[in-house]
């Protein structure tokens, strides 16, 4: 025996919606591009990493800094003590004069490379990039970037720090998560999105590097 059931959600412009079926019998569903409004609200967060996860002091953000494959020097981004987080985008600034793909900055291209990677509660550690290790490598991660300047320095943006030119990245965090929302920070936890310098940073034709992440909190 069939018994017809009407499913009814909330309303628009006052009125009340059905759940769709087709005619296959599958749901007709739609996803949002962002969380749900109607039970939580978002606000913008904007923070560089930094060496203690701290908003930005003017110097905690600064990447030019002496790591090693055995003493590290991170950078992240925490979790909220209330909201969850979500980061979207990263930002790179890669400065040095005349610098090319191949090096980094404008110096040698590393020997270890910058980590990129994710602290979860559950999954534990989630690597994005094991070695970073040229400008191009940066790009690549960021899925290309707009060209900038002319034929022989395509790709390298003008006057980025002073005179100085930079390469500046940006990553789109978004293709790693199923809801398009970026990668989550849970509330509450020590979960944490972290670049990890394991090298030299403070080589001649390193001018500076640091990077911002640019996401929202979800207040419950």
């Amino acid at each position: 025996m069939t018994v017809p059931v009407r499913l009814v959600g909330g309303t628009i412009d006052g009125e009340y919606k059905e759940f769709a079926v087709s005619g296959e019998g599958a749901g007709l569903t739609s996803q949002l591009p962002y969380p749900p409004m109607l039970v939580t609200k978002t606000i913008p967060f904007r923070q560089h990493l930094t060496n203690d996860g701290m908003p930005s002091d003017g110097s905690n953000q600064d990447m030019k800094v002496v790591g090693t494959s055995s003493v590290p020097v991170d950078f992240w981004i925490p979790a909220h003590v209330e909201n969850d987080r979500y980061i979207t985008y990263l930002s790179f600034v890669l400065a040095g004069s005349a610098a090319k793909p191949n090096q980094f900055a404008a110096a040698t291209a590393l020997t270890n490379g910058n980590k990129l990677f994710y602290r979860h509660t559950l999954a534990g550690e989630i690597t994005i990039h094991d070695s970073l290790t040229t400008n191009f490598e940066f790009m690549r991660l960021a899925l290309g970037q707009p060209a900038f300047g002319t034929a022989a320095d395509a790709f390298r943006a003008k006057n980025v720090v002073g005179a100085v030119d930079a390469y500046i990245p940006t990553m789109d965090l978004r293709i790693f998560s199923p809801d398009g929302f970026g990668i989550k920070l849970d509330a509450k936890t020590t979960q944490r999105l972290t670049l990890q310098v394991r090298d030299d940073q403070t080589v001649a034709g390193i001018e500076a590097v640091d990077c911002v992440a640019y996401g929202f909190d979800r207040i419950p």
